[in-house]
């Protein structure tokens, strides 16, 4: 499997994806809202664009569709619950349907729903695991239910599908919010030395080679998946006397994800 991480610069600071079969050269391009981009990409690549993978219905992520299908024909896939909101679906998808690129890539679907209730993840089945995770999470982070979703749901998606990967499964999001997701940990979780390193050493990173986190990485440094550190819980309790003093992992996640929304 061969993996073009495509910066776009735009204000939403939006990552596109190409990815290619090393046999044929085909390729997926997910959420390719700068399609000039993706083309010139895989232009010199020698790649060939032959389906579009959505991982939800939001503008920023289905922006370049019509751009994309006129250059190259490709058929459009995402949730198959997202068919009114993405014109000109071709497929629809759910959990465990696999969307094959060329002859070597198969892509598992994850319905990871939370920050949309049609939201898709990609998860390689391949020698080195990689997660395409759209706004369901992000480095350091985890995305907003502010636009058709549901905070509990994201629980959920986490709780049951995240945390259940390998540590060294590739985490290739949507956005790129790594040194304001990090800051959000420290106001969290001050003693974390490891998102506090990595701010140090990323704060000036060039986003046309950022950097890739792993599964194992994010369980060091995204608050999301630190539900059990006692200075999370004893910061919580601060501000949320309610929670009690042995708050279960999902109440210390909600409080977490609405304390986001306004930080």
């Amino acid at each position: 499997m061969l993996v073009e991480q495509v910066w776009t610069g735009n204000a939403y600071r939006n990552f596109n994806y190409l990815i290619a079969c090393p046999e044929t050269g085909d390729a997926l391009a997910i959420d390719p809202l700068d399609y000039s981009k993706c083309l010139a990409v895989a232009k010199d690549k020698g790649w060939t664009i032959t389906q579009i993978l959505n991982t939800h219905e939001h503008g920023d992520h289905t922006g370049g569709n019509s751009g994309m299908v006129k250059a190259t024909g490709a058929k459009i896939i995402a949730h198959k619950n997202a068919g009114k909101r993405i014109p000109n679906m071709s497929r629809g998808v759910g959990a465990g349907d696999v969307i094959r690129v060329g002859k070597s890539v198969d892509l598992e679907c994850l319905d990871t729903p939370g920050h949309t209730m049609s939201h898709i993840c990609l998860l390689s089945k391949t020698d080195q695991p990689a997660l395409f995770c759209g706004d369901t999470m992000f480095n350091a982070g985890a995305g907003n239910c502010h636009n058709g979703g549901h905070p509990e749901e994201l629980y959920e998606t986490f709780d049951r599908q995240l945390q259940t990967l390998d540590d060294n499964t590739l985490i290739y999001p949507g956005h790129d919010y790594l040194i304001n997701n990090l800051k959000f940990t420290l106001d969290r979780e001050p003693d974390n030395a490891t998102a506090k390193q990595m701010i140090t050493d990323y704060e000036d990173q060039d986003p046309n080679d950022a950097l890739v986190t792993t599964i194992g990485k994010e369980r060091e440094i995204n608050t999301f998946f630190r539900l059990d550190s006692p200075t999370v819980i004893e910061r919580l309790q601060q501000q949320f006397p309610e929670i009690g003093d042995t708050p279960d992992q999902r109440s210390v996640f909600l409080k977490l994800r609405e304390l986001r929304n306004s930080w």
